[in-house]
């Protein structure tokens, strides 16, 4: 029989001590009376573990979740029970779409009063069941340690995701002398060598190749190497929809961005591409825009699909070749890959590159102030620095066209395209990398679902800079709702308070602008007040609402749906 040589302490005490061991470094809260013991033991753990106090649990769920996408670790966010757990759910959808490594602790109602529907009592295996890859409620204090190791191996292992942990209440005040579990080193999967030849084999066979690369956990180590490999075969590299910090962009062999919104040269490469190499990736309906440029279950293309989880292998499409390998042990794995012979596709790859690169120039754009040009200065004056985060919105198409991502790290959007995301994302990269810019691109509407969060900002001295773009309405439902039934917009504006003395209230900047020729000046002086004050800069974006996308104009779609055609 063991004897354990730990003192008898409570539950609260040993989730925060076997977090400690995981190597958690900060835990993003809203406090809750159903998990004081835990909030107590942050005295004990303050020189490694470094509590976020949020203000609404949707925040710090996505707080966690972009922690997660940053480091590969889990993000680690405690809510109450009931409300909390509801208000955090989005963070756990957000997690679970997006393949990210994510830990949720919430509150229970004590085991004594369970199943009487107790004050806000909740069956969370019930609740996330289907948007978690593991539910528990962890009923007595000796085994906190075994669940909380478990956690992280689930939340890492094979295709990253979220785990939900209940903590009843007498677990966390009960007491146990139960040992830590030790830490274990994150697993990576390799493929075998004859996968690896028979890649090689469909290389030497095609005629116009394309790699697709997505997925999270990326390594920079790792980004390299597919780097490496794509300049020997001069592969035309693209990223996964709101995957660009998966590929450095400023790389010849980077041609786009796949998915909604795409050019219509890069769109057509793909559907006449012998060969899709899919790394990381899902190809999921944002990629594929809605299954059709690759169809499922049989691509016209031939498809070898790289995923670290093997059931994601041949669930949607069926693939020539299935490598079930992480992105990481992949992309190690491709050092021993040289082409044969010269890549008869050098030419597409270069007319690719070149129909990218135009993409990058400015399109017209209608009233004062360009959209356009706006993402476009943010690039050129971060020089490929920092971190661009998004929620959800037509104004994300902005950045995402005209900033060349550099790789890891260089953005942050939710694939699951949540709203609400881009502020609380842009202060999780920023207490992560206090040395570099966080830029958060935020929609009117988007940014008032978390603007309450500007006050960690302030609490934490986190010197971000929000681009808010002031159009008065729901922009992207408005486009939808000119297609399918023009002329009959209604129920999609609402009024703006004055977004750049929001700021003031927050001891930050905020300024308005109005016209093209004035935002440069302004954005560089945001993020001169970030940098040195640690405080967050507003800049609210006042612009035509006719224009609605790169390119497009509202009053074109509805135009072309009256003449009875869908843009």
């Amino acid at each position: 029989m063991t004897v354990s040589s730990y003192a008898f302490r409570n539950g609260g005490k040993i989730v925060l001590e076997q977090l400690r061991e995981q190597g958690a470094k900060r835990i993003f809260l809203v406090p809750g009376e159903s998990f004081l013991p835990c909030i107590d033991a942050f005295n004990e753990h303050n020189d490694q573990i470094q509590p976020i106090v949020c203000r609404q649990e949707s925040g710090a769920a996505y707080m966690a979740e972009a922690y997660g996408k940053m480091t590969g670790e889990p993000g680690i966010c405690m809510v109450t029970r009931g409300p909390g757990a509801t208000n955090a759910s989005i963070g756990v959808h957000t997690s679970y779409q997006d393949s990210t490594p994510m830990i949720l602790f919430v509150g229970q109602v004590g085991n004594d009063f369970i199943e009487r529907e107790a004050f806000q009592e909740m069956d969370y295996r019930r609740m996330f069941g289907q948007m978690a890859k593991w539910v528990a409620q962890i009923d007595r204090p000796d085994r906190i340690p075994e669940y909380v190791a478990r956690a992280y191996a689930i939340a890492t292992s094979g295709r990253p995701g979220p785990v939900v942990l209940a903590l009843p209440e007498d677990v966390l005040w009960g007491e146990s002398d139960a040992a830590i579990v030790p830490a274990r080193t994150r697993l990576e999967t390799w493929p075998g060598k004859e996968q690896i030849a028979q890649l090689a084999s469909c290389l030497e066979k095609a005629t116009r190749p394309f790699l697709l690369v997505g997925g999270s956990g990326w390594t920079k180590a790792a980004q390299q190497q597919l780097h490496s490999f794509a300049r020997r075969f001069d592969l035309p590299v693209g990223v996964a929809w709101r995957r660009l910090e998966c590929y450095d962009q400023q790389d010849e062999q980077f041609v786009g961005h796949v998915g909604f919104a795409m050019h219509d040269a890069l769109r057509q490469q793909l559907v006449e591409s012998d060969l899709i190499i899919a790394l990381g990736t899902r190809i999921g309906e944002a990629t594929s825009e809605g299954y059709r440029w690759i169809q499922s279950p049989n691509p016209q293309q031939k498809l070898i699909h790289i995923y670290p989880d093997p059931e994601e292998l041949g669930r949607v499409y069926r693939p020539e070749l299935a490598i079930n390998a992480s992105v990481n042990g992949f992309a190690a794995s491709l050092s021993e890959l040289v082409p044969v012979n010269e890549p008869v596709w050098r030419r597409l790859r270069l007319q690719a590159r070149e129909a990218w690169l135009k993409t990058l120039n400015p399109l017209p754009a209608p009233g004062d102030l360009s959209l356009d040009l706006v993402a476009k200065t943010v690039g050129k004056v971060l020089e490929g620095r920092g971190c661009i985060t998004v929620g959800a919105g037509n104004y994300a198409l902005y950045p995402h066209r005209y900033i060349p991502f550099r790789g890891k790290g260089s953005s942050l959007a939710p694939t699951v395209g949540s709203m609400g995301y881009g502020l609380p994302a842009a202060i999780s990269y920023k207490l992560e990398n206090p040395s570099e810019p966080a830029i958060c691109f935020a929609g009117d509407g988007c940014f008032q679902m978390n603007m309450q969060e500007l006050g960690v900002a302030l609490q934490y001295k986190v010197g971000i800079v929000v681009l808010v773009f002031n159009n008065g309405m729901w922009g992207t439902i408005r486009a939808h709702q000119e297609r399918e039934f023009p002329g009959r917009e209604t129920a999609l504006r609402f009024t703006n308070p004055a977004f750049a003395r929001l700021a003031e209230a927050y001891e930050g900047f905020g300024q308005v602008v109005v016209h093209s020729d004035d935002f440069e000046a302004a954005f560089r002086q945001a993020l001169l007040f970030a940098e040195e004050k640690k405080r967050p800069a507003i800049i609210e974006l006042r612009y035509d609402s006719n224009g609605i996308a790169p390119g497009v104009l509202l009053s074109d779609i509805q135009q072309q749906a009256l003449r009875g055609g869908k843009v």
